[in-house]
């Protein structure tokens, strides 16, 4: 990959977190996630996704960082088979010796993401798409079932999956349709039960006085989920009210637990609920407000009253 390294560092110099897309280096932003902020550098021949991770301290952290990711990506795509974009790291220290990290992929075009696939498409065809997401999952805990030593997960959210050649023109999802994973830049995997990630580094967006309850009571929690393939799969179909497409939940959890049932039978998953898949969607909404809700409150501690730069992104108002 030519990342270009130098817009990077004069980026980092002007890039304001309240407005990213408004510094001296134009940018668009593709997306947010818990930690970072998702873009493209504006007219890049290279055609590169670059996602700002701020949460590194020292170099011991960023080469354990490098390691977990780039090993996770090995694992994803040579072991379990997984299509994977290119994938690539750029790190540096700014001028107040900061560490700036990225993890950079190639970009994909944004119609062919998952959630924006299931707009255009007609039902069985968004029905046919989380069949074949259910099976590059099974994959996924296929590798885990059959390996002593290596533990897998992945978020199956339907936004972190993209059709490959998808036209938009002609939007058509069949069995011979081939998936990729996107997201790769947080690396689960557990060797012999040991975290390959210093996962206690993704609690840095966490509010000052959030953090000792988050981390005392919830971090083994959240990411103990992705490797449950019953609580991913359960957050698959509950993102569907998010992405404002519940009349499909009912037909999708028929779907799934056929698919269960028949294609992976070996892994005794027991059925799910309507119910089960609403009181989880309430709760993860009720959990984002209030965390997104604090993130501003700790924004404004930082940057208006102690006068000192918040060094994370927070999305607009989401439609949930």
């Amino acid at each position: 990959m030519n990342i270009n390294l130098d817009m990077l560092k004069k980026l980092e110099k002007s890039i304001n977190t309240l407005n990213p897309e408004g510094g001296l280096i134009p940018i668009n932003i593709l997306g947010y996630g818990e930690i970072s902020l998702v873009f493209e550098l504006v007219d890049d021949p290279e055609k590169l996704a670059y996602k700002r991770i701020p949460i590194f301290d020292t170099e011991k952290q960023v080469k354990r960082h490098i390691w977990a990711y780039k090993e996770y990506n090995r694992i994803l795509k040579e072991d379990i088979g997984l299509n994977l974009p290119d994938y690539d790291v750029a790190w540096f220290k700014d001028d107040k010796d900061h560490i700036q990290f990225y993890c950079v992929q190639e970009k994909i075009p944004a119609e062919s993401v998952g959630n924006r696939v299931i707009h255009v498409l007609p039902k069985q065809e968004i029905f046919n798409l989380i069949l074949l997401v259910m099976r590059e999952m099974k994959k996924v805990w296929g590798f885990a079932k059959n390996n002593k030593k290596i533990d897998v997960g992945i978020d199956g959210q339907i936004s972190n999956f993209g059709v490959i050649g998808f036209n938009p023109n002609s939007p058509k999802i069949d069995m011979d349709t081939r998936l990729c994973y996107l997201d790769t830049s947080t690396p689960m995997f557990r060797i012999n039960g040991v975290e390959a990630m210093e996962a206690v580094l993704f609690l840095k967006s966490t509010p000052w006085f959030l953090s000792p309850l988050v981390k005392a009571a919830f971090l083994d929690e959240v990411i103990d989920r992705y490797y449950d393939w019953r609580l991913v799969t359960i957050d698959l179909i509950a993102n569907f009210f998010k992405e404002q497409r519940p009349e499909l939940i009912p037909g999708l959890i028929r779907l799934i637990n056929k698919f269960f049932k028949d294609e992976a039978s070996e892994f005794n998953i027991d059925p799910i609920t309507f119910i089960e898949v609403d009181k989880y969607y309430k709760n993860d909404k009720m959990i984002w407000v209030i965390f997104q809700n604090a993130r501003k409150i700790d924004r404004y501690i930082k940057t208006k009253l102690s006068h000192k730069k918040y060094n994370f992104y927070l999305p607009g108002k989401i439609k949930r």
